[in-house]
């Protein structure tokens, strides 16, 4: 019986940490320049898709994405919905003359190269990536 009892919290842990992790598996970066900290989840979401232009308190934002996994878990965990999700968002925007999706780059590199050049940028990487300078990691709230 108690051997069963261990399995069963073993399996609500499991459960349980799949949303925790995401959170863990991605750092939003923006330019150095930026005087922005601190974003809600909320506001990161509109602005990689498209519904707010500005960060916090002002300054043109550019949303650069990325491919791969980084992706599927930044979707999930700042708009709640699957990477492919967003991408049907984005062919519903293009379909209807909206708009566009964000720019992707193919790698973490790739992307802090892109915020580093522009200071209006903002982007993710894979948690513990070294951002080097003319980077800095922005802490989002609601995560």
């Amino acid at each position: 019986m108690t051997s069963m009892k261990v399995m069963l919290l073993l399996v609500l842990a499991a459960v349980a940490i799949p949303a925790t992790a995401q959170a863990q598996n991605f750092q939003v970066v923006v330019n150095a320049t930026n005087p922005v900290a601190e974003m809600s989840k909320d506001d990161v979401s509109k602005v990689f898709l498209k519904k707010a232009r500005k960060f916090p308190g002002g300054g043109e934002a550019v949303a650069v994405d990325q491919e791969g996994d980084v992706r599927e878990s930044f979707s999930k965990a700042v708009h709640g919905r699957s990477a492919s999700a967003i991408e049907s968002h984005w062919q519903q925007q293009i379909f209807a003359g909206k708009d566009v999706p964000p720019e992707k780059k193919s790698s973490d590199s790739d992307v802090l190269e892109y915020v580093r050049s522009n200071p209006g940028a903002i982007g993710y990487v894979a948690a513990g990536t070294a951002l080097g300078s003319g980077v800095k990691a922005v802490s989002v709230g609601g995560l």
